[in-house]
């Protein structure tokens, strides 16, 4: 079984794109926003046969006998013989946003190819426009295995920058045996006997779109009074101390131990949890549940465009995007490795093509959106309510 996953979603959502570029303004710097024109620069894929990817802790394959040695990245290597230098460096969105900020602002290299942000944090590289655009004609595996449910979120219409690396869902993971009954919506979090036994995540962007589901609002399309209701709402149950604490990944700590008995959860989590304790319980609410993703993208003046190009089509290959998701656990982005897993003569790899946390149905699927994403004339004003509720 997979380790549990280390938290990707959670980080403060920090300075937006618009906050930036006016600190940079008042600061007699040029604006952070590259026109189209400005973001490619020499590509060095035919003559220099490498590509630089970084990535998160735990978040691709590994052989089970080596740690070390990553199949899916050393079978793309023997068959283009393009070289990868694969770093697990991102630990934190904004983290990593400050880290390469610098050389993105000021029209410089990065020395990374590819990376993989939270869909959130894409969206910033996205309105900053410190992403390329990628050429799908290089890319068929891409095209032709896309999940349709993933193709086109507001951040970036067609995917013209960005595509999936793993996907999920954000629901509610509960103790059904401790709690004696079973949960079928964000409302039945709220009911008297969760008093003090429910936690939320903290940051705003993992937090907000389930909540407002449980409001019954489109969060493909939320307002902001969609947004403030839900805030009046937890601050009410902060007030009642119905609510435990809030949350990074630290939540699956506290399921495990029974200090809490229901909490907002990914369903990559779910898994682990599961095997560990089987009365762990994850649900899609009626209501619905945010499907997410976390995002490849190749940033501005990437030396080894084409390279990256080439590694994230391999990708896409049901055959590699099987063997991925076998190991990882989350939402596979292609649909298409799920016939793959139910050939495996492996009796418990051949099961995970029929485990919903990981090919949802038909059934489940309708119950899922992609949430809208907050632009960046509106993050700083909902940052700080939220934060002032969540006492970050």
């Amino acid at each position: 079984m997979p380790r549990l996953a280390f938290s990707r979603r959670v980080a403060l959502a920090g300075i937006g794109a618009a906050g930036l570029s006016a600190a940079l303004a008042g600061c007699g710097v040029p604006p952070a926003y590259v026109p189209e024109g400005g973001r490619v620069g020499p590509d060095r894929s035919e003559s220099d046969r490498s590509v630089a990817f970084s990535n998160w802790p735990l978040y691709i394959d590994t052989d089970e006998e080596d740690g070390e040695r990553r199949p899916t990245l050393e079978a793309f290597s023997e068959r283009t013989g393009i070289e990868v230098r694969y770093t697990e460096e991102i630990n934190d969105n904004d983290e990593y946003f400050g880290k390469v900020s610098p050389a993105l602002m000021n029209r410089q290299e990065t020395g990374r190819d590819l990376v993989v942000v939270s869909d959130w944090m894409a969206a910033r590289f996205v309105r900053l426009g410190w992403a390329q655009k990628m050429d799908r004609s290089a890319q068929p595996n891409v095209v032709g295995h896309l999940d349709p449910q993933l193709r086109s979120p507001a951040f970036d219409e067609g995917r013209l920058h960005t595509v999936p690396w793993q996907s999920g869902i954000t629901g509610i993971a509960y103790n059904r045996r401790a709690l004696g009954r079973e949960i079928r919506s964000v409302q039945d979090l709220w009911r008297p006997d969760l008093a003090g036994r429910v936690t939320l995540f903290s940051g705003l962007d993992e937090s907000f779109a389930l909540l407002m589901q449980g409001n019954g609002a489109d969060i493909t399309r939320w307002t902001e009074s969609d947004f403030h209701r839900v805030c009046d709402h937890v601050e009410a149950l902060v007030r009642k101390k119905h609510i435990r604490r809030f949350t990074g990944n630290d939540y699956t700590s506290d399921l495990s131990k029974g200090d809490v008995l229901a909490c907002q959860a990914y369903s990559g989590d779910a898994i682990q949890l599961q095997a560990d304790n089987p009365d762990i319980a994850f649900v899609v609410p009626e209501e619905g549940g945010e499907l997410w993703a976390e995002s490849l993208l190749v940033p501005n003046l990437a030396r080894h465009k084409a390279n990256a190009e080439a590694l994230v089509d391999h990708y896409y290959d049901p055959e590699v995007a099987a063997q991925l998701a076998a190991s990882v656990n989350y939402v596979c982005p292609v649909p298409a490795a799920r016939d793959v897993l139910a050939a495996s003569g492996d009796r418990e790899t051949a099961e995970l093509a029929e485990n919903p946390l990981i090919f949802p149905d038909d059934d489940l699927r309708a119950r899922l959106a992609v949430a809208r994403d907050i632009s960046s004339a509106e993050r700083r004003s909902l940052a700080r309510r939220w934060n002032a509720i969540v006492g970050l």
